[in-house]
């Protein structure tokens, strides 16, 4: 110590075990406090280990020097192995002592005799490791779970972001519905006025039923574009004189529907469209041939028919289709009448369900779906299935 006193400076590492040991503790704990002022002075670096209280305070209370502890399991006993900067450490005498076996009554006098007061402050150290440790683990614990809130949150925009883009896919996808919905229907037509022609109906018949084919192909254009006001079915006048020679069972046009007369009341006819019963005045009926009446009505129930098809198979139609499991032969078939389904009622987009597995699955579907027209296939995005399933845009 004497030549560390004298020379020691700003360049100088001090290691120190048990300073102001091996004299008496009380003047040992003071010459060490001494020389430790000298040391700090000199702007020398070191470790020094040591048990005397004094010490501790003077670490704690002077700029230059840093308290530290090797950690200590209180309740097991048993040491950490884990330095801790910042703090001073307790020595765990009295607790040792008592672990060890020491008489209960040996312990008690040895604690009257260091005084409440030491005893406290080596009490005092222990809680405030034990709190430090608590309060390390805590906030560990608040960034595992910041962080975990982060990803969370990370993932919601996500998948918010996912659902906006849905909600516009289905937006667009709805247009695309109505449009094939009046596509399909329009074929529908034509191919039952090709069945009126080819049943060589008459010409003069065949002519007016494409009109009125034309006028429906209106009324759906018009359902199709709900801001456009619907116009009013033209009927003949309140004033204009009520047809002749009207009488149950006989066929009648109203505007552009066709239905028959169930009964006659006053001025007024109970008329059986379709399935729904009207009651319509006379003035607005006119009458119409039988077989021109059959044949309007022919062509009403085969529109009617096709559209309740239409929307039922819509209704029922799934979006995805899941061959997972399947042979080759077996998923491309399914594959097949999928897509038939899927453009038959007007979707945009499906998905296909075939998993990763060796990619042969999924190149066979892929070579599939790449000879149809019009059709364009990828993987779904990484959050929701990535290359285990496929996404086609009809």
């Amino acid at each position: 110590m004497k030549y560390f006193l004298k020379h020691a400076d700003a360049h100088s590492l001090l290691l120190i075990d048990e300073f102001g040991g091996g004299t008496e503790p009380l003047l040992g704990g003071a010459i060490a406090e001494a020389e430790l002022k000298v040391f700090n002075s000199k702007g020398a670096y070191g470790v020094i280990t040591t048990h005397y209280t004094n010490l501790k305070h003077y670490a704690s209370n002077t700029e230059g020097l840093v308290s530290g502890a090797m950690l200590y399991d209180r309740h097991l006993m048993q040491p950490l192995f884990q330095l801790s900067i910042g703090n001073p450490g307790s020595s765990f005498a009295i607790e040792i002592a008592r672990q060890i076996g020491l008489p209960e009554s040996v312990i008690q006098d040895a604690t009257d005799l260091v005084g409440s007061e030491h005893i406290n402050y080596d009490k005092n150290l222990q809680d405030i490791v034990r709190d430090k440790r608590y309060w390390e683990n805590k906030r560990k614990q608040i960034k595992l779970k910041e962080k975990k809130l982060e990803e969370q949150n990370a993932l919601l925009q996500a998948q918010l972001d996912d659902i906006k883009s849905k909600q516009k896919q289905l937006i667009r996808e709805a247009k695309e519905e109505a449009k094939a919905l009046l596509a399909n229907t329009n074929a529908v037509i034509e191919n039952s006025i090709r069945a009126i022609q080819e049943s060589k109906a008459e010409k003069g018949t065949t002519q007016r039923v494409r009109r009125e084919v034309e006028q429906l192909k209106k009324q759906l254009r018009e359902e199709e574009a709900p801001t456009t006001p619907a116009r009013p079915q033209k009927a003949p006048a309140a004033n204009a004189p009520a047809p002749k020679n009207l009488t149950a069972g006989d066929w009648v046009c109203y505007g552009d529907m066709t239905g028959k007369i169930l009964e006659i009341k006053q001025n007024k006819a109970v008329v059986a469209i379709g399935a729904v019963r009207s009651v319509i005045p006379l003035t607005a009926l006119k009458k119409s041939n039988r077989k021109d009446a059959e044949n309007r009505v022919k062509v009403q129930q085969v529109f009617v028919k096709t559209s309740d098809e239409l929307k039922e198979r819509r209704l029922a139609f799934k979006g995805q289709l899941d061959v997972r499991g399947m042979r080759a032969q077996e998923a491309l078939e399914a594959v097949m009448y999928f897509m038939d389904d899927a453009q038959m009622v007007g979707v945009s987009t499906v998905r296909i369900l075939h998993g990763t597995g060796t990619g042969a699955l999924r190149e066979s579907i892929r070579q599939y779906l790449d000879s149809l027209p019009g059709v364009q296939a990828h993987d779904e995005h990484v959050q929701l299935g990535g290359a285990g399933i496929t996404v086609v845009e009809l």
